[in-house]
């Protein structure tokens, strides 16, 4: 047992996933089943909380408190009230996890990358030359840097506002990946061309205003992050085409798997003891 996780395991510690709208959320029954087949009297709740409200509840957490998830609208929300982000996460300019080390200090980390990375890599997804995103928001920025890492090179970028994609564009310049937006928003849809993936970053209820092209619904592998509700719109127009749709349910998997890094050793690079079985009682938790 690694010295953070000896310190740690006597005590009843307190984390939580916040965000705005939150009863959603699966991350509880995926962290109570992996610290419960680590042996860890952890409690792990969902609280709902918007931007504005964000430092009035941190200010208020006590000693008993390990660490946050984070989800919509708080990812970038959260940077200015941590000491200090790792790399993924200044390189995305989003945070989704934060730990409370003893001595007071906030650490932010991003671990959407790692998991997108992992769940693409499970779904045989292992290279990507040309990918399309959908939507310009914290996620998407974490899908660009993960689709940077297995090869991908040019990306065309569809969302309501193109402006909203200028980030993308600076953080693609950053990854060696050019960034294309659509002039037209999300109506270039209907006639975009080939692609490896396609990655969509909007909420899995979203009716979007213009159906993709089929042939990059045939030619493309979808990967929804929507989970819930599932089959998304768009996963369910994908496999009406006859393509292929990788669910978002694995990049919430392995991000968390990350996140349990973090707070059980304080090092997301760090594996859990028999992290084999950790994964699968988790993956168990949300099938």
């Amino acid at each position: 047992m690694g010295s953070e996780r000896r310190r740690l395991a006597g005590d009843a510690r307190r984390l939580a996933v916040l965000g705005k709208p939150i009863e959603h959320s699966k991350s509880p029954a995926l962290h109570a089943a992996a610290y419960g087949v680590l042996g860890l009297d952890w409690t792990y709740t969902s609280i709902e909380v918007d931007g504005a409200g964000l430092p009035e509840l941190l200010a208020g957490l006590d000693a008993s408190w390990r660490g946050l998830s984070l989800t919509m609208p708080l990812k970038q929300d959260v940077i200015p009230l941590v000491e200090r982000i790792d790399r993924v996460a200044s390189l995305t300019g989003a945070v989704n996890t934060v730990l409370f080390e003893a001595d007071g200090r906030r650490l932010g980390f991003n671990t959407d990358v790692g998991g997108i990375v992992r769940a693409l890599h499970e779904a045989g997804v292992d290279r990507v030359g040309r990918g399309a995103i959908l939507g310009a928001g914290a996620t998407a920025a974490s899908v660009l840097a993960a689709i940077a890492e297995l090869g991908c090179h040019e990306v065309d970028v569809f969302v309501r506002t193109p402006a909203r994609a200028e980030p993308l564009v600076i953080l693609g310049r950053a990854l060696d990946v050019e960034v294309r937006v659509a002039e037209d928003g999300l109506a270039a849809l209907a006639r975009a061309g080939a692609a490896d993936l396609v990655v969509s970053t909007v909420p899995g209820g979203t009716e979007l205003p213009h159906e993709a092209s089929v042939d990059l619904r045939r030619a493309a592998t979808l990967f929804d992050v929507a989970y819930d509700p599932w089959p998304s719109r768009l996963a369910t127009s994908w496999l009406d085409a006859g393509g292929r749709v990788v669910p978002g349910i694995g990049m919430l998997l392995h991000q968390a798997v990350l996140q349990v890094r973090i707070f059980v050793t304080g090092d997301p690079g760090t594996p859990l003891p028999d992290e084999a079985a950790v994964v699968d009682v988790m993956r168990a938790a949300v099938a």
